[in-house]
Order: C-alpha cells, then structure tokens, then sequence
C-alpha cells in the first residue's frame, strides 16, 4: 500500500490554518496526511488580543471544531524541537509528547514580544502577543479600576503603553475608550504616527486627545520596573502597568534547529516559500521573511499571512502534483488601525511602502476594519471554506516539481 505524504503544520493562526485548510481540499486525502500542531486548543484572534486584554470578550473557536470534517489531524503540544535532518518535530504535551515525522513541514508558529535587550520587560511588563498574556493584562486592569474609585474618569490607576507601532496605538485607545477610569499614556520613541500621512497623523491625535490618551514622543524607555519606567533622558515614569508594544520577533525554535534565518530572524525563504537551507521547508506568516512584490521584506502582519499562506499552497500542490504554479501576488497595501470601536485609520501604501496623502479616518475606517476582522475569523472558522475537495492526485516527487518550479 502507498504511504501518504505527510505534511506537518505548525501553528494554527491565521496562516497555518489557511495553508492546512487550502491544502486539504485541493489534495486528495487517499494520498496525503495533514496534521496541525498548535499549543492552545483554541483559535487566537490575534488581531483582537487588544480588545480582550481591553475587558471585552472576543470569540475564540475550538479547533477541533474548527477541522472537523475536513480530514485534518489535529495534535495539541507545544513545538520544542526540529530536526530537519531526520524531518521530525518534537511535540510536548499533558501525556509526555513525542515526534512526529513529515515529509514535508509548514511553519507557522508566528512571533512573540521583542524585548530588544531593554532591563526588566520579561520580568515586570505586559504584552498583548498571545491570549495568557492578555488574559494577564486584563486581571491586571481589573484590579486597577477596583482598587479605584470605577466610574470617576481617571481616578483610578495608570497604564504606559510603550511603543508606537499598530499594537500600541491601538492598545493605548483601546484601554482608554473602554476603561475610562484609568489614566493611559503613550509611549513613542519618535513623532506619533510618523510612518503614517500627516491626514492620518492628524486623526491620530484627535483621537488620543478625545480619549485622554497622554502622548511622550521623542521617548526610549532603557529599563522596565514594576511600578516606573527608566527612559534615557533620565526621565523616570510611575505607571501600574506597563504594557510593551515595542516590537516583535519570530519564535526561536527554527533558527535552533539550523534553518536559515534572515537578518531579522526570520526564516529567510525563496519565492515560493521555502527555507533557503531546506527546501522541503515552507514558512508563511509571520515566520517567514518573505520579499514582496515590492522588494522588501513583507511586514509581520495578517495580510503577509495570506500573502504568503497563498504563495506556499500554491507552490506545494505544484510539487506534489505536477501542477503549474502560479505566480500569486506579494502586496504590502496598508495599514488597518482601529482607535477603539468607533474610530479608526486606513492608510494605503505606494510600491515602496510609504504612505499615501489620502486615508480613510473615523467610524468608515472602523467599520471597514471590522469587517476585515469578521471575514479573518470566518475564514479561519471554515478552513476549506465548505467546499468540496479537488482532489488533485500527487502524480510526481515533490523535488523533481520543486527544481521544475524554480528552474
């Protein structure tokens, strides 16, 4: 009997669910095996982590629900090993763990906090990069307003959000619009708003004024504490919480297992996805660096997730098959930031990823952004989008399709 090809994704975010979902119903289950490793059992909206930490609830499917039917497998545990050598992940779980094998390995483990070296953030800050630390900032936030006088504005406690990137922007708002009790101040190691239009940077502001949101530009923070920050003009800032948004980096594991990394850590990839140390490798998302259509890097964000799911499916069926593979796009279009629920920025982007003078500001903005937020999580919630399998036959080896590719 023919042994199914097996493939291995790691990571049920938006790209690892993408990929496995597409793979499953493009590729015939009489000739191929898919399992999904994730840590948690349930599906992160990573994009809404803010909103939970913020006090409000977000829906979070099973993913057992989340595959049922589709013939993905699906193993709980937490990626503490490759050895792409011997092609095995090590898996550990509540029952031990142990390898699993694959012939060919999708990662998609995505990215944790970057602490950038800075004293005291492991120890003493809050971030907003995985549900338990959210969930941990929000028991934090709790205990805040109740230690407070609730419902007198600012009375209660005091929050510092440092960086001012998407995360902090839109952490900062999001914890002043919904708990106005708490004093919130933004943290910004240059001019707030600076990669945005001045338009956009203007509605930035406005915002932050309508929110009481304090903003400290021009700003490096050099030590984090449990009750102040140290910056590096000797300011020293008292806070109850500090909440870091400075930045993000890929998860270790893969560049500990000798995958090519690029200059940011990530996994460096050629054009259809795949490591450049191991070709029978394929990283989507935030795992992998990834030149867009542009040039440049593809930034850490849930668009490069679909950019990039699309471009490694693609190329996978290809090698599997036989099958031509199409030159999918790598677009970097913009940027989405909501500034709490009923106001926002959507600000394009050129071909060299500067903005654009026009935007799109206020509740359309929002609006828009929760639809993309809505169709993120549907997407996620029906992986292969209730559609019946192609089943396209693996007719050829993967690295006779994979040379033909690139050739």
């Amino acid at each position: 009997m023919k042994q199914k090809h097996r493939i291995v994704v790691l990571g049920a975010g938006y790209a690892g669910c993408h990929v496995a979902g597409t793979l499953a119903r493009r590729l015939s289950p009489a000739d191929v095996e898919i399992t999904v490793v994730n840590a948690e059992p349930d599906f992160v909206q990573r994009l809404r982590l803010h909103q939970l930490a913020a006090g409000r609830d977000i829906e979070a499917p099973r993913l057992a629900d989340v595959f049922a039917g589709t013939g993905i497998g699906l193993r709980l545990g937490r990626v503490t090993d490759l050895d792409p050598a011997r092609r095995t992940v090590v898996v550990a779980d509540a029952d031990g763990g142990g390898e699993l094998r694959y012939d060919t390995l999708v990662h998609a483990l995505g990215s944790r906090v970057a602490g950038h070296g800075v004293a005291g953030v492991a120890e003493h800050a809050f971030d907003v990069t995985s549900r338990p630390a959210a969930l941990r900032l929000r028991e934090r936030l709790d205990a805040l307003e109740a230690a407070g006088a609730i419902g007198a504005r600012r009375a209660g406690g005091s929050v510092l959000v440092v960086g001012d990137g998407l995360t902090g922007i839109e952490t900062a708002t999001e914890i002043a619009e919904c708990r106005p009790g708490l004093s919130v101040t933004l943290v910004a190691r240059g001019e707030l708003g600076a990669a945005l239009s001045a338009g956009a940077r203007g509605h930035l502001r406005r915002a932050c004024d309508r929110l009481g949101v304090t903003v400290l530009e021009h700003t490096t923070v050099e030590a984090v504490e449990a009750e102040r920050v140290l910056c590096a003009d000797g300011a020293v800032l008292a806070c109850d919480a500090t909440v870091w948004a400075a930045g993000f980096e890929a998860e270790p594991v893969a560049a500990a297992a000798g995958l090519r990394p690029a200059a940011d850590g990530r996994i460096a990839v050629d054009h259809l996805m795949r490591s450049l140390s191991h070709p029978e490798v394929y990283a989507v998302g935030d795992s992998a660096c990834a030149l867009g259509d542009n040039g440049r890097p593809l930034p850490m964000s849930c668009a490069s997730a679909g950019y990039t799911g699309m471009r490694a499916v693609a190329a996978i069926v290809g090698a599997l098959t036989g099958r031509r593979i199409p030159d999918t796009r790598m677009e970097y279009v913009g940027n989405h930031i909501s500034l709490g629920r009923r106001d926002g920025i959507l600000q394009a982007v050129d071909g060299t990823a500067r903005a654009k003078p026009a935007y799109v500001g206020g509740r359309s903005a929002a609006r828009i952004k929760a639809v993309i937020v809505f169709m993120s999580l549907w997407a996620t919630s029906h992986p292969t989008f209730g559609l019946p399998r192609r089943k396209h036959r693996v007719t050829t080896a993967p690295a006779v399709s994979a040379a033909r590719a690139a050739a």
